[in-house]
């Protein structure tokens, strides 16, 4: 397996078991997070405003599961196609196809862009969820056009 390959397939073991402190050490210090159904202005750059970005999702939930599939490397470059399951305590569930794709440079990702139909999750979430979402700390916020 290829150090890339490798990199990869650690972050999402990690972010499986939601262990924030072993997710942390695979981003690079200015690794850009970009979900890209929500676009560039949404994004969040850095180890810590990543995880915090992410638990916004995640922590509600009762159980989440990544899915591992595809992975295609070529250099630094990753293309992983997987798909993730959420579910919440109040009994919905969400099947999500993902296509992400990673940056890895020196063993740490520098970029990760999630490519999903937010509609599936929108629609497969509590009626809360929204609204728990607009209400949510959002300092991680990062500008991320013109990186990406």
């Amino acid at each position: 397996m290829t150090d890339t390959a490798a990199t990869v397939r650690g972050l999402w073991a990690a972010l499986s078991r939601r262990d924030w402190d072993a997710v942390a050490p695979f981003l690079a210090d200015d690794c850009i997070y970009l979900d890209v159904p929500y676009g560039p202005t949404l994004a969040a750059r850095g180890p810590a405003d990543i995880i915090a970005r992410i638990k916004i999702g995640f922590e509600p939930l009762s159980d989440y599961r990544n899915h591992d599939g595809l992975l295609v490397v070529d250099g630094d470059d990753a293309i992983y196609e997987h798909s993730e399951r959420w579910e919440w305590p109040t009994g919905e569930v969400a099947e999500l196809p993902f296509v992400t794709v990673h940056r890895v440079r020196d063993g740490a990702i520098t970029l990760w862009k999630d490519y999903w139909d937010s509609a599936t999750l929108v629609n497969s979430a509590p009626a809360s969820w929204m609204a728990d979402l607009a209400a949510a700390d959002t300092s991680w916020v990062f500008d991320a056009t013109g990186y990406v």
